[in-house]
């Protein structure tokens, strides 16, 4: 059920990302609704490590955080940037689709880079430095706390992870 939920969650976000008319020009609401939506990353990580502690399947549960986080996480920066274009034209180094805005926000939280878009300007680059700060925390701050809550849950439960 958990696997479930995380593929409906991820699948929602992406829907949700591609149904959404995101034609308007960024405005200063804009720049708020990114920063009440990076809140909302860490709102959704906390809610869902208290349900990993919760959880009579923390690993499973862990899953389904990861999943949700991770992908809240892409999605925020992808319909930024991808807002950014439409309001600077020029601000990467071609125009931007939402796929190719999903595309970017892909390789710069994957670390690849491959070079075929980059940020032109100051905003852009920016904007990117905050998604991969944001990404490095996510990768590895959160990860080691989901372990870490995943160890306390089978705790709880008696069920003691094996020593590594």
């Amino acid at each position: 059920m958990a696997l479930a939920r995380a593929a409906g969650v991820t699948t929602g976000l992406f829907l949700a990302y591609y149904l959404l008319p995101l034609d308007e020009r960024p405005t200063a609401a804009t720049w708020a609704a990114f920063v009440c939506g990076l809140v909302a990353v860490v709102l959704v990580f906390l809610w869902e490590l208290r349900a990993i502690l919760r959880s009579p399947h923390p690993r499973l549960r862990a899953a389904e955080a990861l999943a949700a986080t991770a992908v809240l996480f892409l999605v925020l920066f992808a319909a930024f940037y991808y807002l950014l274009e439409r309001a600077s034209p020029g601000t990467f180094s071609e125009a931007l689709t939402k796929t190719d805005s999903l595309y970017f926000t892909l390789a710069t939280f994957a670390t690849v880079g491959y070079g075929d878009i980059v940020a032109r300007s100051q905003t852009g680059r920016l904007v990117v430095m905050i998604q991969m700060a944001g990404g490095l925390l996510l990768v590895g701050v959160a990860a080691r706390v989901l372990v870490g809550a995943v160890q306390t849950g089978l705790r709880r439960q008696g069920r003691e992870p094996p020593p590594d």
